[in-house]
């Protein structure tokens, strides 16, 4: 077992390059199994579910050739399965993907239930099953979900998301470029990365129109031929930099950064009193003052993340007075409170809606991460923590964000990556 150990109390100086999206890279790598050539992806996160896409690709036949840490050749024109092993899709939430992706090619595709995070249930793909019947498969669901063309093809048709929903929109978007006919996405998300799907789609020969709006257009093609894309930059793992910057204090420069995007996360922290500083494709963090309360609620996009929540509730946990934060997009994504509780935040939580008395510090202690974004919200409360802080399960965490230890050491945090020979705390109660 790993860990981390953070030595806290150290505010942050110094830049920091943020690395290729991830939530763009595990709908990407999938969607390459439309192309019916070579296509070549550049600025791809260098991540533990990166790694897993590349495992599985090559179990269905792709060949994988990862050119450097950040660039991979993927050539699918050679596809021998379209049942990924399960003992890999379902170690990641993300592989849902390939249902839209080897249907939309193939006409059929059996692919375990997603794993990765669980913020307290299953999650939910009724939207994603919805599209796919829509579009003329039968649709199976069990331990596995069996979708196929009853065709042999997918036909267009017109589709109304009932919630609006990242993955449905994308995996509804990945079968229907090669349907025949036109699809129509209504209520759809528009998330940064689901227009950087599209743009990759399009790129590799694909006719998408829409996305970032409520209304996507998909006018299927007869192929997709391959060429090179670069993935967007992350908003998510620039957001979580600027909130350590907000919870340790210092004074960060962030590249590889796309400015509109950050707007949603740059406004809250501005409100709590984080000075931020906009270039052409840059940000200056910085936070020298005290932090002040303000109200956080999770919505879709342009609204706040929610992959955020939990790295700004850390933050709100050292800030002057009572903020709340609500929760808008997932039942139960609270779990990490108790973990920061054990520091000394003092956080009340009552189903969807957060209230926090923002305290003078942390105290380091033995934590655990427990879900992906959870856990880089506990590295940022060690981060500011008096003392040090044992933070365990960091899996999750490499699950999502490139070389976190070296980044944080190179803006002065004292922090490393350490064997240990069990758990820690093996007898821990959640209070």
């Amino acid at each position: 077992m790993n860990e981390y150990v953070i030595h806290g109390g150290r505010p942050l100086h110094g830049e920091i390059t943020v690395s290729g999206a991830k939530n763009a890279a595990v709908a990407i790598i999938p969607a390459a199994l439309l192309v019916d050539g070579v296509c070549r992806i550049e600025n791809v996160p260098e991540i533990s579910d990166v790694t897993l896409f590349f495992s599985i690709l090559e179990e269905l036949g792709a060949r994988v050739r990862v050119l450097n840490r950040h660039a991979v050749e993927i050539d699918s024109r050679n596809i021998t399965s379209t049942t990924p092993p399960y003992e890999l899709a379902c170690r990641i939430r993300a592989s849902y993907y390939l249902l839209g992706a080897l249907l939309g090619r193939f006409g059929k595709a059996t692919v375990s239930l997603p794993g990765g995070c669980n913020f307290g249930g299953v999650r939910p793909i009724d939207q994603h099953v919805k599209g796919f019947r829509a579009m003329g498969a039968e649709v199976i669901e069990g331990g596995y979900i069996e979708a196929t063309a009853i065709d042999g093809h997918l036909h267009g048709a017109s589709i109304y998301m009932d919630m609006v929903s990242v993955g449905a929109t994308m995996n509804v978007m990945m079968a229907a470029v090669l349907a025949e006919g036109t699809t129509t996405i209504d209520n759809a998300a528009k998330e940064p990365h689901i227009v950087d799907l599209a743009n990759f789609l399009n790129s590799m020969g694909a006719d998408i129109k829409g996305a970032g709006t409520d209304t996507i257009k998909i006018r299927g093609v007869e192929k997709l031929t391959g060429g090179t894309y670069s993935i967007i930059p992350d908003q998510i793992e620039a957001g979580t930099y600027m909130a350590a910057v907000a919870a340790a204090g210092g004074e960060v420069v962030l590249h590889n950064i796309i400015p509109k995007h950050m707007d949603c996360i740059s406004s809250k922290l501005e409100e709590m009193g984080v000075e931020i500083e906009e270039g052409d494709d840059s940000l200056v963090v910085r936070r020298t003052g005290e932090l002040t309360r303000t109200n956080v609620k999770t919505l879709p996009y342009p609204g706040f993340p929610t992959d955020m929540q939990p790295q700004i509730t850390t933050a709100l946990a050292l800030a002057h007075g009572t903020s709340i934060v609500t929760e808008g997009v997932w039942d139960n994504r609270f779990k990490y409170v108790a973990e920061l509780k054990r520091m000394g935040a003092h956080i009340q939580v009552d189903g969807k809606v957060a209230v926090i008395e923002g305290v003078d510090r942390f105290e380091g202690t033995i934590i655990k991460a427990c879900d992906l974004r959870a856990g880089a919200a506990l590295v940022i409360a060690g981060l500011a923590a008096h003392g040090t802080t044992h933070l365990g399960k960091i899996e999750y965490i490499e699950r999502g964000y490139e070389d976190l230890v070296g980044k944080l050491r190179g803006v002065g945090a004292d922090i490393r990556l350490v064997d240990t020979p069990e758990d820690p705390r093996p007898e821990l109660k959640i209070i």
